[in-house]
């Protein structure tokens, strides 16, 4: 169901075994885990482009996260270009290191993390495409392994919370973009990038009195575009209700009302204003800034984190890659979080 940028099952330090080797138990607490290779030992250039250089599995079996990419765009409305998105965020992530010395957090001296590759994605069909993403995770998921997606555009979260629900029943939302996602149809298609977080809530994928929507702007057809999430339960803050503040205290209010049951992180990359990320399908000004995207991650450092996504990074918009190394950079800010990770 994944394709793989290697043929090679990833095995920890020291580990034997090459093509087609049986992939390892998860291991034991002082047992060797993958880890991203320094560049003080290995060129950055150097070796297959997966993410922040860790080795390719084919299985999600002895993982206890890993990073899975779905690239795919076919649900966009304006700009497409994000089926590029998780090659370029690979590129990217070259820069990043094992440990994240602002928060202490330890995540690859906790967990056994990997690449997974790409969803095989059909292109062509959009629903046969979520059909493929929602088997793909609910593998993964059933493994015990807690899926890091690299998007794709925002349709992929539709099918990969359907595989999470399987699993935890409705979970519990973060979800961070300039748009609530939440329109029923386009151009009279229910699948699409505006409409999956209607369709989880149609679907009782989500607890709805733990969903945050937190970024939201833009221009609108109606005065209140945010009847629907609110309807709902869903809590929305807006972006100018952002502006010129630290979000610290907001992540308080989030991480009481998500409690410790199972909650999911959906952050789209537009979501930022877009003169820290161009790249993406569907721009809106005076948004939020990267230092508030990190407050909003690290605000979630103690909840029952099962999985995260990071969608609509399009990298044609942004030739020079800062939009992709920007959520290169988030996406590792999410591994830190997960509930195993240690904390010095």
């Amino acid at each position: 169901m994944l394709r793989l940028l290697a043929a090679r099952c990833a095995r920890g330090p020291g580990a034997r075994g090459g093509l087609g080797a049986h992939c390892p138990r998860r291991p034991a607490s002082d047992a060797p885990r993958n880890l991203p290779p320094s560049s003080d030992a290995v060129a950055r250039p150097v070796g297959v482009c997966s993410m922040m250089r860790l080795p390719v599995q084919a299985s999600p079996e002895g993982l206890d996260a890993a990073f899975v990419g779905v690239p795919l765009d076919t649900g966009t409305s304006n700009r497409p270009g994000a089926r590029f998105g998780p090659r370029r965020i690979r590129e990217e992530s070259v820069m990043l290191r094992t440990i994240n010395p602002s928060t202490g957090a330890l995540p690859f001296q906790s967990l056994m993390v990997a690449d997974l590759g790409d969803v095989n994605v059909n292109l062509y069909n959009l629903q046969d495409s979520c059909r493929l993403i929602q088997e793909a995770f609910q593998k993964i998921v059933a493994a015990g392994c807690v899926p890091l997606t690299l998007g794709g555009d925002h349709t992929i979260t539709y099918p990969i919370l359907q595989a999470m629900a399987k699993k935890h029943g409705p979970v519990g939302l973060l979800h961070v973009d300039a748009h609530t996602d939440t329109n029923d149809k386009a151009l009279g298609e229910k699948i699409y990038h505006g409409a999956p977080f209607r369709r989880c809530a149609e679907e009782k994928l989500l607890d709805c009195k733990r969903v945050v929507q937190i970024g939201i702007r833009g221009s609108s057809t109606t005065l209140d575009p945010y009847r629907y999430s609110r309807n709902q339960g869903f809590r929305v803050v807006l972006a100018e209700d952002c502006w010129m503040k630290s979000l610290v205290p907001l992540m308080a209010e989030v991480r009481q009302q998500m409690g410790g049951k199972p909650m999911y992180i959906s952050f789209d990359i537009d979501s930022l204003d877009p003169a820290y990320a161009p790249g993406t399908g569907t721009p809106e000004i005076a948004g939020l800034t990267p230092s508030q995207a990190l407050e909003i991650i690290r605000g979630c450092q103690g909840l029952n984190v099962v999985g995260c996504d990071l969608v609509e990074v399009s990298p044609p918009y942004d030739p020079f890659g800062n939009t992709a190394l920007l959520a290169a950079n988030l996406l590792f800010e999410m591994l830190c979080v997960l509930p195993k990770v240690r904390v010095v």
